[in-house]
Parts: structure tokens; C-alpha cells; sequence
């Protein structure tokens, strides 16, 4: 099939019968026409044409090793810098298209795939099976171009106990049973965005394992159809009304389901099994294969793009009500301003420091992207201050749709004209602010960015830990030691 369109992607989707609970509806099937997922599904399927776009597709696709047909660029394993910067680029416009609000598109997974696809002896230490099967497996997905979601954590029952010991050892996804074709996993994991709309379910290890006995039915890396038999999903409440797109620019478009996922006895043959019951394989399945690093690349070239679009917001405000002359505005540009010529300097720096790994792969220096995903959890936090600030009490002041072209049309073209706008313009571009930085889809996108690699706190110690400050400790006791 290689890379695929919109269409195609929406027709396979039809044809997919994934359980979804949500608002008390059960669903088996009909993701792409219900009203909580089809606005979203359809920017999706707009991402997929943008790979036959005659502008984008050079920089989307590149020629598959396999088949030679298009292929997603996310597929490409990374070899000269200019590699690098195809996939940076590729990354960029699927982006921008969402102005950096959908987290979990397809080259996300994808660049995860890639390198554990090239990293296959890593898995062949427990078993050559294993390594066939990602290599396989990974040839599937980019071949038929399969949308990927992943599931990571247990359910958040009792932070007192490892993952594994919730409820008694009886809540987290484990293995319970294995036969001669695969393996039954039973339990729950979070927290799956996109499921519903996904093609395939990938269940990989995150907490660390202890290599215990008690852990190893906990220690696994598998993937499903996302229909599997005895799989489903728990949706949360959509933050796509069904209204206007006037109304709620973004979350009509960009509302990524957010869910809990459920295997009732999943069947999951060894064929599409990774790891099974080995720990320490588990515990060394991103850093060793590189996964992590090139997941970040495309994380930090998202970010990148979102904070272009938050100080093209932030402009659009500040000309709009003609407030830019004021001191206190102009440092709350600034900070936007630094924020993303930050996040553009670490992406130059990873890619300028990059070195092959040990299978070959030009992998992104890990520092940068490291320092980078330490960092914009907390200063993306800002944006939304920062357009609340800003747009003050003309945030309240927004009329819909409804009311820009009803019998208040009059009122709203005289009284809520802005500097350099008409009344209807302005109220257009306040929904926008509004949507971004007040409304329940902007509440969900900080919590998302804020928690999207883990608890900043933990992560904040990994990173200290994992930093090397010993040449800047003997530098700074040299000083001390220096004869005066």
C-alpha cells in the first residue's frame, strides 16, 4: 500500500471494530462518524494526504528499502546528517498543520519503530524469534502506513506500591497464561491517546523492572490490532462540542481522545511479541535501542513548531489591541520569543553532535533533547498565563458563531472592533485565544505537555542522575586547590 491518503486511512478505519466505552455508549466500530472522534479523525486523515501533496510529498515520503514505493520519512533509518534533517523537516509540517496541538500523530510511534526495527539484535539476546518479529513487524507498519498507539503505565491506584503490586498484583496488564501460539494478557494499562481511532495498540515496558519473580508476567513488549478480541478502551469526556469550528478552533479539530485501556484475555501471538518475561531486556528498551532519542527528535521539533504558533498568537493579540508599547507586554513576548529560539538551538545542537549508535543508526545527541524535554513541560505552562494576561477581560467577551451573523451582528461590528480589526474579526481571533489558553481543550493540552514524558520530579532526578558533572566538579576544586 505504501504511503497512504486520507481516504485510505478513513476506509480502513470503517472497517476496524475497536470496543470503545464513552458517555455511557458502548461502541464496536463507527469511530470515523461519531460525534467525540470524527472532526479529529479527519485532521488525521488530512495529514495523510499531505504525503501526495506535490509541495510536501518529497519531504513526507522517501523510497521504502523494501518495495521501493513512498513510505513515510518517519521509516527513514538515519544515516548522513542530511537524514536528520529530512525527518526534522517531515516532522515540522505534519506539525504545523496542527499547529502543534495533535501529540500523537503517526511519526511519533514511527520513529520509535525505526530504531528498535534497526536494533533487533537487541531483542535477539532472548530470543532470535524476537528479533525477526520486530524486524517484521515494523516492515508491516510501514508498508501499509498503520497509525500507532502506544500504552505505558498502570492504573493509578496506590503510588505507594511498585505498578505490579496494584490491587494485589491483580489490576496492571500481566501475562496469565502462554500456550503454544502466544501469550493472554489480563489487567489494565494507561494512558492510551488516540486509541480509538488507532490501527494498532502498541504495549511497551515503562516503569522500571526489578527482575524479580513477582515481575516477570510485568515484563513484556507486544503489539495488537487495535480491535483485538478482548481489548477495549475507556474514553474520557470529548472537548469536541460538535460545535462551529468559529467557536472552538482548536478542540473541534485537534481533540486527541485520551483513554484507559482494558484486556479481557487478550490473545497476543509470539509473532507480534517483542519481549517476554525478560526484565532486564524491558528496562534497557529505549535508552539501548535509541528509541528515546528520536522519539524526542520529532517531541522537540513539535514543541517547536506549537511555540510558532503561541508567538504568532501572541502578536496577532498584542497588534490586535495595540498594547505592544507597553514594557511589561514586551517582556511577556520575549519569554515566547526565547522559549522557541531555545528549543531550535537544542534541536541544532542534537543534530550537530549527532554519532552512530552501535547498529549503525545517526542518532540525535542525546543532551540537548534531554535538557529540552526537561524543560518545556514547565515553560509551556506559561503560554496560557501569558494569553490570559494579555487578553484580559476581552477573553469573556466572545460571542459565537451564532451571534456574529444573528440579531446581535449590529452591536458586535461596533462595540467589540478592536485597534486594526472589526468586531466580527476580533471575536474570531479572541475564540482563538480563548481556545487556547481558557477553554477545557487548552486545560487538557498543558496538563499533556506538562506530563507527556512522565512526573517532571522523576524525571528531574533521571536527568540529574544520568548527567555527567564530575569535569565541572575537579574544575571548580582545582580553583580551590590552586596555591594562593
Amino acid at each position: 500500500m505504501a504511503a497512504r491518503t486520507g481516504k485510505e486511512f478513513l476506509d480502513r478505519l470503517s472497517g476496524s471494530r475497536p470496543t470503545v466505552h464513552i458517555q455511557g455508549e458502548t461502541l464496536v466500530g463507527g469511530i470515523q462518524d461519531h460525534p467525540a472522534f470524527r472532526n479529529v479523525v479527519r485532521s488525521y486523515a488530512e495529514l495523510y494526504d499531505l504525503q501526495h501533496a506535490p509541495e510536501h510529498r518529497d519531504v513526507l515520503t522517501h523510497p521504502s528499502p523494501t518495495s521501493g514505493e513512498p513510505v513515510g520519512t518517519a521509516f527513514l533509518t538515519p544515516r548522513t546528517p542530511q537524514d536528520l534533517v529530512k525527518r526534522r523537516e517531515a516532522f515540522k509540517v505534519w506539525a504545523d498543520h496542527s499547529m502543534g496541538m495533535l501529540g500523537r500523530t503517526g511519526d511519533y510511534m514511527n520513529s520509535s519503530l525505526m530504531s528498535l526495527a534497526s536494533a533487533a539484535d537487541w531483542f535477539a539476546q532472548s530470543d532470535p524469534a524476537f528479533g525477526e518479529n520486530i524486524r517484521r513487524y515494523v516492515e508491516k507498519v510501514r508498508e501499509e502506513d498503520l497509525l500507532c498507539t502506544h500504552t505505558l503505565i498502570p492504573p493509578q491506584v496506590n503510588r505507594a506500591v511498585a505498578g505490579t503490586q496494584q490491587g494485589g498484583g491483580k489490576l496492571a496488564a500481566r501475562i496469565v497464561k502462554e500456550d503454544d501460539n502466544g501469550v493472554v494478557i489480563r489487567g489494565a494499562r494507561m494512558l492510551a491517546t488516540i486509541a480509538p481511532f488507532a490501527d494498532e495498540m502498541l504495549v511497551f515496558p515503562s516503569t522500571v523492572l526489578r527482575g524479580t519473580p513477582e515481575d516477570k508476567p510485568y515484563s513484556y513488549a507486544f503489539a495488537v490490532p487495535n480491535d483485538a478480541k478482548g481489548l477495549r478502551y475507556i474514553a474520557r469526556e470529548p472537548l469536541d462540542y460538535d460545535r462551529p469550528r468559529h467557536d472552538h478552533p482548536l478542540g473541534s479539530r485537534f481533540d486527541e481522545s485520551d483513554a484507559v485501556v482494558v484486556f479481557d484475555d487478550v490473545h497476543v501471538p509470539y509473532e507480534r511479541c517483542f519481549v517476554l518475561g525478560d526484565a532486564e531486556l524491558c528496562n534497557g528498551f529505549y535508552t539501548r535501542t535509541s528509541a528515546t532519542a528520536h522519539m524526542t527528535h520529532q517531541v522537540v521539533t513539535r514543541t517547536a513548531a506549537k511555540t510558532e504558533y503561541i508567538l504568532g498568537l501572541v502578536s496577532l493579540l498584542t497588534e490586535a489591541i495595540a498594547i505592544e508599547q507597553f514594557q511589561h507586554v514586551q517582556e511577556d513576548v520575549a519569554e515566547v520569543i526565547s522559549t522557541l529560539e531555545t528549543l531550535r538551538a537544542f534541536l541544532r545542537a542534537a543534530e550537530a553532535d549527532a554519532e552512530v549508535n552501535e547498529y549503525g543508526v545517526l542518532t540525535p545527541a542525546w543532551v540537548p533533547l534531554n535538557t529540552a524535554r526537561n524543560l518545556y513541560p514547565k515553560l509551556y505552562q506559561r503560554f496560557p498565563q501569558i494569553l490570559r494576561k494579555l487578553g484580559a477581560s476581552g477573553l469573556m467577551a466572545t460571542p459565537t458563531e451564532a451571534d456574529v451573523f444573528g440579531p446581535a451582528a449590529g452591536d458586535i461590528h461596533s462595540y467589540l472592533q478592536s485597534a486594526t480589526l472589526s468586531g466580527e474579526e476580533r471575536v474570531k481571533l479572541f475564540r482563538l485565544v480563548w481556545d487556547t489558553c481558557v477553554s477545557a481543550f487548552s486545560s487538557r493540552q498543558a496538563l499533556y505537555e506538562y506530563y507527556f514524558f512522565g512526573d517532571p520530579v522523576r524525571m528531574a532526578g533521571a536527568y540529574v542522575n544520568s548527567y555527567d558533572r564530575e569535569p565541572y566538579r575537579a574544575k571548580v576544586q582545582a580553583f580551590l586547590d590552586r596555591a594562593s
